[in-house]
């Protein structure tokens, strides 16, 4: 696939929600900001919250317990079939956590989190497709499949809606569950079950899966030395793959920079305050704050400062660490905002073992930008609105917001 056929594929899907590569287990966000966890531990904030006896009054009161066990009495008497007694517990467990009415926190049972936590660093074992998941509907889409990957080549699109896996009704799953049933071994098979927009019926798709090569970023360098960096997400080779295309662009002679972070939903912490450090002078990046007030900060320091004009497209899927960098270029009066408003996700989540092997996954604070602004449920408003036309773009290969924010560039230079 040529490059202009790969930013056909992979503007094609527009949708708001989180991200995540199916067949592949790193917390990127897609729902969350991955941090780390040994630091929170050695803080004792883990360790409080998972201290049973300590902090707050236990829910699993004795008038808990007995209607649990009255419940239980009643399904051991009246229940048609046989029961899996370890599915029963395990619903407590999720109907605890689903009880927060947060759809970011969850539990994951040992399978789920085994699998979930299985990984590796840019290579991936699955069908090498980006999924999102709607926070309200708890839909997951397509937002498109990785150009030469399995799902591509068995024809999924962006914008369809993930209905099966391997005939099991998913809907209402958390993504990260999904996903761990969707990866496995390559050269295995998945069906996946999905609706799509003008057809009647379920489609289905029998998938070979097969290792992935995560390609976060991609870069060229357009008219007038405006050098262009798209970023699909903020994995943990995002950084060396985005400095690299800085330091190319650099030695083409650029004088202005679009950082397209148009459906990418977020990722690692660490990696968004990278990219944000590349540019920035030293100053504070982002900082969190917990039920606490203990305070997270995360800074720059001016060790690779770009001082030239930038402009950031963004659209309703840029979230999480997407924001992050949005907030502190802006704080700094850095970069125009171009595109349309982002998701605003502005809290961050926390995955933890629970020593059974079982695990949560957790939000834990909230996160600010350098001026203090928290953008949960609000996001950022562009500094120049302009729509996507995406008939346009397939028709003429037009992209409505790049061209502006060329624009945008060329009048400060």
């Amino acid at each position: 696939m040529d490059r202009e056929e790969l930013k056909r594929a992979r503007r094609a899907g527009r949708w708001q929600g989180a991200l995540i590569m199916a067949g592949i287990a790193v917390f990127i966000a897609l729902l969350f900001l991955t941090i780390g966890l040994a630091r929170k531990i050695r803080n004792g904030t883990i360790l409080s919250l998972l201290n049973f006896g300590g902090t707050s009054e236990s829910v699993i009161t004795s008038e808990v317990t007995d209607k649990a066990d009255t419940l239980k009495a009643v399904i051991d008497t009246y229940y048609y079939e046989d029961v899996d007694e370890e599915a029963l517990k395990n619903g407590i467990y999720k109907g605890l956590m689903e009880g927060l009415g947060d759809p970011y926190s969850t539990y994951y049972t040992e399978e789920e989190y085994r699998e979930m936590m299985e990984s590796s660093e840019g290579v991936y074992e699955g069908i090498g497709a980006v999924l999102q998941q709607d926070s309200e509907s708890m839909l997951i889409k397509v937002v498109r499949p990785i150009p030469g990957s399995p799902a591509e080549e068995a024809g999924l699109l962006a914008e369809d809606i993930i209905m099966e896996v391997d005939g099991e009704d998913i809907t209402g799953q958390d993504i990260n569950v999904v996903v761990s049933k969707i990866r496995g071994e390559s050269g295995t098979k998945v069906n996946i079950g999905i609706a799509r927009s003008g057809e009647d019926k379920t489609l289905y798709f029998d998938i070979t899966r097969a290792k992935v090569e995560d390609v976060t970023v991609d870069h060229e360098m357009l008219e007038d030395n405006i050098g262009y960096i798209f970023i699909s997400e903020f994995d943990d080779v995002t950084t060396r793959q985005f400095t690299d295309a800085m330091e190319d662009l650099k030695e083409q002679g650029m004088d202005a920079l679009i950082l397209d972070l148009r459906d990418n939903p977020g990722g690692n912490l660490d990696v968004a305050v990278d990219v944000a450090d590349y540019i920035l002078p030293e100053g504070l990046v982002v900082y969190m704050e917990d039920k606490y007030g203990e305070r997270d900060e995360y800074r720059s320091d001016a060790s690779h400062h770009w001082d030239k004009p930038i402009a950031v497209l963004v659209n309703g899927n840029s979230a999480s660490a997407s924001e992050i960098v949005c907030g502190a270029l802006r704080d700094y009066d850095r970069a125009t905002l171009v595109g349309t408003k982002t998701y605003g996700k502005g809290i961050v989540q926390q995955i933890l073992p629970l020593g059974d092997g079982s695990g949560v996954k957790v939000t834990i604070a909230r996160y600010y930008t350098p001026n203090g602004t928290c953008i949960h449920g609000e996001g950022f408003e562009p500094d120049v609105e302009v729509d996507f036309d995406l008939d346009l773009y397939l028709e003429e290969d037009t992209d409505t917001q790049l061209i502006k924010a060329i624009e945008v560039l060329k009048e400060k230079l």
